[in-house]
């Protein structure tokens, strides 16, 4: 289980979840062509000297509002493009760089939030042991495909918790910084093996094509995960 305390509750979630199937693919970049693709008030963190960038197809499950009952027609897939960020106040969060979505309904969230949002063809099946992912974006543009082994389970380590322990997003609207909190309960990760992959999401958003081997994750299920209220920073 990952550790790093998330701080204070959600006290007024504006939506429920479950990540299922879930997948992180995280590469290693130069700090400067991830700056670049960031607003103003946000900057990039660095780990091991290097900015990282993770490819985390999932399904979002259950997906409703404070009230509502869960349902399996909330259900769908959905494919976010990710780094890790110090937002205004200095707090860490993550940053999408893109989110390929398997419901209309998320493009709301794009007009709410500032968030990159796109319609996408996703699925998500097994095929023996492995778990088999591809997308594409509606209207033609950025695909993908991924076949993941998964592993045995992990205990933990530094840059383990440090990669999936992130507990608010940052984006960017009106031409202000917004913080979105995001709380669940502990990941639950185990090691995994890439056996194909090919993407165009990292070209799609301008960044260079992925070099070295990647590091990668599976966890099957997260439960309790409370989104809340955008908010505005001070830049």
């Amino acid at each position: 289980m990952t550790s790093r305390s998330p701080g204070g509750p959600v006290r007024f979630p504006l939506l429920y979840a479950r990540w299922t199937t879930q997948t992180f693919v995280h590469w290693r970049y130069p700090p400067g062509a991830v700056q670049a693709l960031l607003p103003p008030g946000v900057a990039v963190e660095v780990y091991d000297g290097a900015a990282w960038v993770g490819f985390t197809p999932f399904v979002m499950a259950e997906v409703r509002p404070p009230g509502v009952p869960a349902s399996r027609w909330a259900t769908f897939p959905e494919t976010n493009l990710r780094t890790y960020v110090r937002g205004p106040d200095g707090r860490a969060g993550v940053w999408f760089l893109d989110i390929e979505a398997g419901s209309s309904l998320t493009l709301a969230a794009r007009a709410a939030a500032g968030v990159p949002y796109h319609w996408a063809d996703l699925g998500v099946g097994r095929h023996g042991d492995t778990v088999v992912y591809a997308g594409s974006r509606r209207g033609g543009g950025p695909s993908y495909g991924l076949v993941v082994r998964p592993g045995e389970p992990l205990r933990p380590s530094e840059p383990d918790v440090w990669l999936t322990s992130r507990w608010r997003a940052y984006s960017h609207r009106l031409g202000l910084v917004w913080e979105t909190p995001i709380r669940h309960e502990p990941w639950s990760l185990s090691s995994a093996a890439v056996e194909e992959l090919r993407e165009t999401l990292t070209a799609a958003v301008g960044l260079p094509a992925p070099g070295g081997e990647p590091l990668v994750h599976y966890s099957r299920e997260v439960r309790d995960v409370r989104i809340g209220l955008p908010r505005p920073q001070q830049v």
